[in-house]
């Protein structure tokens, strides 16, 4: 038997609660670029490693990071004066019986198409100065890898995930990702690098959106400002779609037009000037920001899909609480938490705790067998979850 635990709490859900406060930084903010260049390097890897030797070696690109450059952003043009600096840094099997696999290659290869694909204003070969530095895993976690038919864990460590997102949460989702994949690809002045802070006071939501513009579509402030405005009423039209509550959008507040001071880049990321990137900063592999809601510190992506915990009991914890919401009436609110043990196979964690807020009227331990079967179901299939990232079917952040 699987330690499974199934409890009530008693917790004021966080629609109840007065203030709630979401985050999402977008595709082309520094931190989520480190997010996104780690992760395509792992599943480079993983599939060359698949390619060449039947099974997926030890690896990790989570400690990727960034630099950031200087530019000069000017109305109609402006140019990249000094390059960003990548660092893709971590670990890497390079030599497996018999075989060299090109490590160095594969990962820079990797990383360099994820920025062509997501930032369309950034030129690869001259604004990023891209540096390998990969290394070898450490001989005991190669060994712990290697364990059992069932991966066996690189780490004591846990993995959170909740249930269903709040009206806030979705909000500022959908608001990211619509400008990204909607407003900006009829508005060449809209870079990538977009991020959103939700705040909702009751029944009041306040979305501040800081929204990197590209210097060479704009003749001007005045197209700028134009745009700006353009941007501020879509949102306030999309809104609707996910709440009836009062919605109050701010673009771009540090503007100060008679100081010369706007939201201009060349590029679309403020990683040309002055803003840093880490693998791990920034969203969780809900692809949110909720600091009313329980997380894991962990950095999901880079890290290797196979007996990584740190990322594979993250993204499991988030399929089984959204599988119970979906499969158990009457969960208001559900948080699973999910701890393992270096050494120990993935299958058996050292704990699994699902904690419900039932709604009016529900009984939690009527709930439990359904719940306990989910959750244990999901760990005797954990390895799907390997197939999903490697595929690309999970996102990371």
């Amino acid at each position: 038997m699987r330690n499974i635990y199934v409890e009530e709490i008693v917790h004021t859900p966080v629609e109840q609660q007065q203030i709630e406060i979401v985050e999402r930084k977008g595709i082309g903010h520094p931190d989520s670029l480190a997010d996104g260049m780690a992760e395509a390097m792992s599943r480079a890897l993983s599939k060359e490693y698949m390619k060449r030797l039947g099974t997926v070696l030890h690896h990790n690109t989570d400690e990727t990071q960034i630099v950031a450059g200087k530019a000069n952003p000017q109305f109609g043009g402006g140019e990249v004066i000094e390059p960003i600096y990548v660092l893709l840094v971590g670990r890497a099997t390079k030599y497996f019986d018999g075989v060299y696999i090109p490590t160095d290659k594969i990962a820079l290869k990797a990383a360099k198409k994820y920025v062509k694909e997501h930032l369309r204003n950034i030129d690869v070969e001259s604004d990023i100065v891209f540096d390998v530095r990969l290394g070898e895993g450490s001989t005991d976690l190669k060994d712990v890898f290697k364990r059992g038919k069932v991966p066996h864990a690189n780490d004591t460590s846990f993995g959170i995930g909740f249930a269903p997102l709040s009206e806030t949460e979705k909000l500022v989702y959908n608001v990211e990702q619509r400008i990204y994949n909607e407003f900006r690809l009829k508005n060449p002045a809209i870079g990538e690098d977009v991020k959103v802070m939700g705040l909702r006071e009751k029944d009041k939501i306040t979305l501040t959106i800081a929204c990197a513009f590209v210097g060479r579509h704009l003749s001007g402030i005045e197209e700028y400002d134009a745009v700006k405005r353009e941007l501020t009423e879509w949102v306030k039209e999309i809104t609707s779609d996910y709440t009836e509550r009062e919605v109050t959008v701010n673009v771009n507040t540090a503007d100060d037009y008679e100081r010369g001071c706007y939201y201009l880049t060349v590029t679309g990321t403020s990683a040309e000037n002055g803003d840093d990137g880490s693998v791990g900063r920034g969203n969780r592999c809900n692809g949110l920001i909720t600091p009313a809601r329980p997380m894991s510190m962990e950095a999901t992506s880079g890290k290797n899909p196979i007996n990584h915990v740190g990322k594979i009991y993250n993204l499991l914890a988030n399929r089984i609480a959204n599988e119970c919401v979906e499969k158990v009436e009457g969960i208001q609110e559900v948080y699973v938490r999910i701890l393992s043990q270096i050494g120990k196979p993935i299958d058996q964690p050292r704990t699994l705790s699902v904690q419900i807020i039932p709604k009016k009227g529900y009984d939690v331990e009527k709930m439990a067998p359904t719940v306990k079967r989910i959750a244990d179901e999901w760990l005797s299939r954990v390895t799907d979850i390997t197939e999903m990232v490697i595929e690309g079917k999970l996102r990371t952040f």
